[in-house]
């Protein structure tokens, strides 16, 4: 028979057992102090972290920007040809390579870091000694290429000029031939690398016809040329008679004399015309030249030639529509640039006389 008093052992135990198996209760959140401790080191490790990245982030921007601001190598100006269609990161290595930048310049996150809205332009540019990326990208993003420029000599055959376009490295392509002389106008004519040469002649042509068409209705009146196409047929006999500025008029006032008077005009560069075209004469003319059978000889035929045998500037234009008041009739070279001009034959053959002996 069991007694009563007797404690049952095995519902101790399956007690201590569920005891041992129950979660420890959560002591701490009930004592404040501890708590205190763990926000503390939890914030103070979140401070340094933070901390570490911000001086990662300062300190890795401030070297890209030391590396942005590095001044380049070169001592002197380097001009540097960008293609259309180059990529950021190629001009970087371009810009690297032709010493404009040190090696290894960031240049492509300089671009994303300060380019804003303005592209990279292509062209041809030049870069101060001492560039660095950011001034580089400046220079790139305002487009201000290298000016290149052109001067055509006033006087020149179509052919010539079209000769000293094609000589133009700078131009892309060559000049489409042209027939006929008298429609480009010479002067300077600036442009950058890569315009093409027929673009040019283009802006010869246009010259030209706004050159005529705003000097021809300011003319003197009474002149015996009558379109403004004859007065470029006289411009250019002017020009390439006479290269002094201050003596075209005057050699446009005698050929105006002759023109009234129905005489010949009997000027030689006519007449290298005639025989050479637009490529001209590596010689001395001789008597033979003067009896060739062309409408371009005016020691045969009286009046105007068909046509300019040279591409006039605007002073001989200007020459022939303004001439110089004279008699003179006849005019010679004096050996010295200039020319001695006569009003009779007798006068004109002592000219010539004087100028042979001072020849000899």
């Amino acid at each position: 028979m069991a007694d009563p008093t007797r404690h049952d052992d095995r519902g101790i135990r399956e007690t201590v057992a569920a005891s041992a198996n129950a979660p420890a209760p959560a002591v701490w959140l009930m004592n404040p102090p501890r708590v205190r401790r763990a926000l503390t080191r939890w914030i103070s490790q979140l401070f340094i972290l933070v901390f570490i990245a911000a001086t990662l982030v300062v300190g890795g921007g401030g070297f890209l920007f030391y590396r942005l601001t590095v001044p380049g190598p070169a001592t002197a100006p380097v001009t540097v040809i960008i293609s259309p269609g180059t990529t950021t990161r190629a001009i970087g290595a371009l810009l690297e390579a032709e010493g404009v930048l040190p090696a290894d310049t960031p240049f492509y996150y300089g671009v994303r870091l300060g380019a804003g809205e303005l592209p990279l332009q292509a062209g041809e540019f030049i870069f101060p000694p001492g560039a660095n990326a950011f001034s580089a990208i400046k220079i790139l993003q305002t487009g201000d290429t290298v000016a290149h420029s052109v001067t055509v000599p006033e006087g020149l055959t179509t052919i010539a000029i079209l000769a000293l376009i094609d000589a133009e490295t700078a131009l892309n392509g060559t000049a489409t031939p042209i027939l006929g002389e008298g429609e480009l106008l010479p002067e300077t004519y600036h442009f950058t690398r890569g315009d093409s040469a027929d673009e040019i002649v283009a802006r010869m042509r246009v010259a030209m016809r706004e050159t005529i068409a705003q000097l021809w209705p300011g003319r003197d009146t009474g002149l015996p040329i009558t379109t403004p196409e004859h007065a470029i047929i006289l411009a250019s006999i002017v020009e390439r008679e006479t290269g002094l500025t201050a003596e075209r008029p005057m050699v446009a006032g005698v050929f105006i004399n002759r023109l009234r008077l129905g005489m010949a005009l009997q000027t030689d560069p006519t007449i290298i015309y005639a025989v050479g075209g637009g490529n001209g004469l590596d010689r001395p003319l001789t008597y033979e030249d003067l009896r060739i059978d062309s409408p371009y000889n005016t020691y045969l035929y009286p009046g105007l030639p068909p046509g300019p045998i040279a591409n006039p500037g605007r002073a001989s234009i200007e020459a022939v529509l303004h001439p110089a008041t004279t008699t003179a009739l006849y005019f010679v070279a004096t050996g010295n640039g200039g020319h001695a001009f006569a009003d009779s034959l007798a006068e004109h053959n002592a000219n010539v006389a004087a100028y042979r002996a001072s020849q000899r």
